[in-house]
């Protein structure tokens, strides 16, 4: 893993990509930003649809331009640290999902599960795709999966 800038927590820009310090894990970062996601889900998930896909939509436009701008400043595409696209991924993986900590714990579980084995597209989108753009749409993409697979379950297990 590559070292983490100490410039995290002085620039604006740089501690937000690194979700808000959750990304200087000593180790799985990618775990430890999703979980900040959790915690921020929280407050979130009683938005109503429209507003909480505005959120998300939002948060990957920010997102693109801050991972962008943090993977240039420290010269590092990708850093294992900067975890935003972390951030977006759950959140777009919790759209629609039922309320209660079992969907919270599946979500999070699917949207990992998604995010480190990278099935097609999603790892050739992680190497093809360069810039802010390419630090967000694998997460984006492993988020639209999580999200399918969630509510199939939810379908399953809801009627």
């Amino acid at each position: 893993m590559n070292k983490v800038p100490a410039s995290i927590w002085k620039n604006p820009w740089h501690f937000t990509a690194f979700g808000f310090g959750s990304g200087a894990a000593p180790f799985a970062p990618g775990t430890f930003g999703t979980l900040a996601a959790v915690l921020l889900y929280l407050p979130l998930q009683y938005l109503n649809w429209f507003s909480y896909l505005l959120v998300v939509v939002v948060a990957f436009v920010v997102g693109v331009l801050i991972c962008e701008r943090t993977s240039k400043d420290i010269g590092v595409h990708d850093h294992g640290g900067i975890v935003w696209d972390e951030f977006v991924g759950y959140w777009l993986t919790m759209l629609f999902a039922p309320p209660g900590w079992v969907w919270i714990v599946v979500g999070f579980v699917l949207f990992r599960l998604f995010d480190i084995t990278k099935p097609p597209p999603i790892g050739w989108l992680d190497k093809q795709v360069k810039g802010g753009m390419g630090i967000m749409i694998d997460d984006v993409v492993a988020g639209i999966y999580a999200l399918l697979c969630l509510q199939l379950l939810v379908r399953i297990f809801q009627g």
